[in-house]
């Protein structure tokens, strides 16, 4: 435990790192809003490397330092309602379905693009905008497809790490 609290300091300064490198990549296609979702990165491999409350603690820090740091009111409006959405989405589908970290990082991917689109619905009073979720289904399959291949790619020598850094202990 010792070990954890500034293991957790540093992973919530790259996830601002990333934040940041984020907001400096051009990644639109024609898409307003769209984005690599970096740091969700680490809130999958925190998920699956320590537990829920980990992985929500960092992302509820995260989004808040962000949107302080970089955004706005409203960033930090849609950027909750994404990750919270995304966030009990991923722990639901991780506790009680045998999918793989890929698979959860998928849904985590569709369903922030889903939070926010229902936010924006209400802050705006504009339902049509719904209409707009399937392009950011596939931007968000496509993204959480990318961050899940990457975390099962990062997750086994980060796992080896924790574990044999707690054996020293």
């Amino acid at each position: 435990m010792a070990k954890r609290v500034p293991f957790m300091g540093m992973i919530l300064a790259l996830a601002l790192i990333l934040s940041y490198i984020e907001s400096l990549i051009p990644f639109f296609y024609g898409v307003p809003g769209m984005k690599l979702g970096l740091t969700n990165l680490l809130v999958v491999l925190l998920l699956y490397l320590y537990d829920g409350k980990s992985a929500l603690l960092i992302n509820v820090l995260r989004i808040i330092l962000v949107g302080f740091l970089f955004g706005n009111a409203f960033s930090i409006l849609y950027s909750l309602a994404g990750g919270l959405l995304s966030f009990a989405c991923m722990c639901f589908a991780k506790r009680f379905s045998p999918l793989s970290m890929v698979s959860v990082s998928i849904i985590g991917g569709i369903t922030h693009n889903l939070g926010q689109v229902i936010v924006a619905c209400f802050v705006v009073s504009n339902y049509h905008l719904l209409l707009y979720f399937p392009i950011l289904f596939l931007g968000g399959l496509l993204t959480g497809l990318l961050i899940g291949c990457i975390s099962g790619f990062i997750y086994p020598a980060l796992h080896q790490f924790i574990r044999t850094e707690g054996e020293k202990s």
